[in-house]
């Protein structure tokens, strides 16, 4: 038991892609290895492996494996790709709400909407523009709660769920007037669309 294991019981809702044979390592630790590969400072599929290889017998001990070696990148890649990312989108969020519930102080709520654009995300040799990002803040725990994909910069008050004649949110929620899509804050509690994989 760590502080990771009710992110850990989330991640094991993750749809495996794999056929049974060839899970070899499990999904669930595959996951939350890459994610904190990836918050240290990863930016590709080798930089999780060799994250996985640095800390191998550390992430061994302390989470009851006995994996002999890293995945291979091209086997991270494989199963990374192979997610269904309205499920993963789905887990991070019952996180998310977990986390709310357990460090939120009720009554006192304030969700901030706010577009950004993903670092990284433009790809001039595919002809993609930068992927566009509309999230839903936390103020009082600083937590993401939810966010999806957004077509272009627009004007974000136009798209706030308390507007006159669209009833009152759950919560206070305030918008920066300048980078949502008009209609993304409706879609925020929908299917999540596909973000771009890193490389």
């Amino acid at each position: 038991m760590t502080a990771l294991s009710p992110l850990l019981d989330v991640l094991a809702d993750v749809p495996d892609p794999r056929r049974a044979e060839g899970k070899v390592y499990k999904l669930p630790y595959v996951l939350l290895f890459s994610i904190l590969a990836i918050v240290t400072g990863g930016n590709s599929y080798r930089a999780i492996a060799t994250f996985i290889d640095v800390h191998r017998h550390r992430l061994n001990n302390v989470f009851g494996l006995n994996w002999s070696r890293a995945p291979a990148h091209t086997a991270i890649r494989y199963i990374l790709k192979g997610l269904d990312p309205s499920a993963v989108e789905a887990a991070f969020r019952r996180h998310a709400a977990g986390l709310q519930a357990a460090c939120g102080t009720a009554g006192t709520a304030h969700i901030a909407l706010d577009g950004k654009t993903l670092r990284g995300s433009f790809d001039k040799f595919h002809d993609r523009a930068a992927a566009q990002l509309l999230n839903a803040f936390a103020t009082d725990t600083a937590l993401v709660l939810a966010h999806i994909d957004i077509a272009e910069k627009s004007n974000e008050i136009p798209c706030r769920p308390d507007r006159p004649g669209q009833g009152q949110p759950a919560n206070p929620a305030s918008a920066d007037p300048g980078n949502l899509a008009d209609h993304g804050a409706a879609r925020i509690r929908q299917k999540p669309q596909q973000r771009p994989q890193p490389r």
